[in-house]
């Protein structure tokens, strides 16, 4: 069987692309090396199976003979250097994609993007395992997922983990040493991970894509230097260099602080890719004009969290504007909102910025974050509040931002079974210790539904629900609330510009 998987493995690669058919017994020798084997019958009848498929079958030989454990992150270390044997060298890579993108940056992209697939370095068919769908709001259709892309870790994996020799060699999974890094059991494999070196504000940067694919063509530049992340002008100047340089894509940046920023603050990098989220759809709801920025539309969106946004056709014009607007936010003071920039030294106030470009129209969205906490709420006074954590706890950062909730694993079976079935059974949720966290967002939903609950129905409205509770985690999120008194306080910012 061994030779059999080998030899669909190699013909995967030659009909994909990955492998010219000259290094076929090149391929198959590398294959051989991995799993430990010096004898190989080519005369083996093969199969058209799917990659997963081919891949366990040589995963579960490579169990049997002892060279991995049978836990999920051994697995993938494998797996990675099987695929490893497929892919093309870095240089090759990038010479491909320079080619195509003197056809068209989109070109570029696209078949990067599909390249990536190819490899396994997206798995596409864990992707395909996460629950999707769109719930309707006065803001706009917003994207709702349940993450279930990311493998979790069984405990024995957890403590192998933490017994092996430590590493800071890559520094981090974002550093530009991964591409081609093995791995380890605290770090993923990335053999078969290649980068697209970019000049980003007169430095290197580099261009790949995100394993866990949120959105289409989810795409992570970074800092070829393990530097922190850094809200300023030089932000703003790297993202409008970048979608120059792909301006059928947007870029994002994830706030710098703790609380409102993303899971990463110790690497530079930006998020972006080829996606409209409801945010990018949202109109203006009050214009005002800066003085001395006449020449750039400014305006506020209709949008849970306090967004401003600017347009011009002249890049440096924005960044100009969108310096001064967030040196004034950063210490920028409104009690009667609780709006303070900082206490006992602490800074509070920074921002989420979007780019993107549309015809000779450069656009940049420029949300207000504030990361203030207190006794009431000790993890963010504009973080989800506590009678929403049953659904969402975690940060706010780009992603959610503009509109598309990653939600953890565990509501598919929580919510989606779990719950799901008691409702329909008529199950007292309260006593239920794995269930009763949801009791009373349960009570606030029943009233909704007078026909009841039935196994045709429960789906939906779960789904319904979930989606109003994350339009409720973004309407947190805002440091001006949409109300009168909300709306009143974010103009008297705007009057101080």
């Amino acid at each position: 069987m061994l030779s059999k998987y080998i030899k669909e493995l190699v013909n995967y690669g030659i009909d994909s692309g990955l492998t010219p058919e000259c290094e076929r017994i090149y391929t198959t020798n590398m294959l051989l090396r991995e799993m430990h084997e010096e004898s190989y019958d080519d005369s083996v009848e093969t199969t058209d199976e799917p990659l997963e498929d081919i891949l366990n079958g040589l995963l579960d030989e490579a169990v049997k003979r002892g060279l991995i454990g049978d836990s999920v992150t051994e697995r993938d270390l494998f797996d990675t250097a099987l695929m490893n044997c497929l892919t093309p060298r870095p240089a090759e890579v990038q010479r491909v994609f320079w080619e195509k993108y003197r056809v068209s940056p989109k070109e570029a992209t696209d078949w990067f993007y599909d390249f990536s697939k190819k490899t396994n370095y997206i798995r596409t068919y864990r992707v395909k395992k996460d629950l999707r769908w769109k719930t309707s709001t006065p803001y706009g259709d917003l994207d709702i997922t349940i993450n279930l892309s990311k493998p979790e870790k069984d405990p024995k994996a957890i403590a192998a983990a933490r017994n092996a020799k430590q590493s800071s060699y890559p520094k981090c999974q974002l550093c530009i040493e991964n591409e081609g890094y093995a791995g380890r059991l605290n770090h993923p494999a990335r053999e078969n991970h290649r980068i697209i070196p970019l000049t980003i504000n007169g430095s290197r940067w580099g261009f790949q894509y995100s394993p866990y694919v949120y959105f289409n063509e989810h795409c992570i530049v970074f800092n070829g230097q393990h530097t922190p992340m850094k809200i300023d002008r030089n932000a703003f100047n790297k993202l409008f260099d970048f979608i120059e340089q792909f301006p059928h894509y947007f870029l994002g940046s994830n706030a710098d602080l703790p609380i409102v920023g993303g899971s990463i603050l110790t690497h530079d990098h930006f998020q972006g890719g080829h996606y409209t989220f409801a945010m990018e759809k949202a109109d203006f709801t009050d214009m005002f004009t800066v003085p001395g920025y006449e020449d750039v539309t400014s305006g506020i969106i209709k949008w849970p969290l306090s967004v401003i946004r600017l347009r011009c056709t002249n890049r440096e014009r924005i960044i100009d504007l969108a310096d001064h607007i967030f040196k004034a936010w950063r210490g920028y003071t409104d009690q009667t909102a609780f709006i303070f920039a900082e206490t006992d030294g602490e800074p509070h106030n920074t921002i989420t910025p979007i780019a993107r470009k549309h015809g000779d129209v450069f656009e940049l969205d420029l949300a207000l974050r504030n990361n203030i906490t207190t006794k009431e709420h000790p993890l963010g006074v504009f973080h989800p509040h506590e009678n929403l954590h049953h659904i969402k706890k975690e940060n706010i950062g780009l992603i959610e931002v503009m509109g598309l909730a990653v939600l953890p694993s565990r509501l598919k079976k929580e919510i989606f079974e779990d719950l799901a079935d008691a409702l329909v059974s008529g199950e007292d949720i309260r006593s239920n210790p794995e269930l009763s966290k949801h009791a009373d967002w349960v009570d606030e939903i029943k009233p909704k539904y007078p026909q009841g609950f039935t196994k045709e129905n429960i789906d939906g409205i779960l789904r319904e629900e979930v989606g109003q509770v994350f339009r409720q985690v973004l309407e947190d999120a805002g440091v001006f609330k949409l109300t009168p008194e909300g709306h009143e306080a974010f103009m008297r910012f705007i009057k101080t510009l």
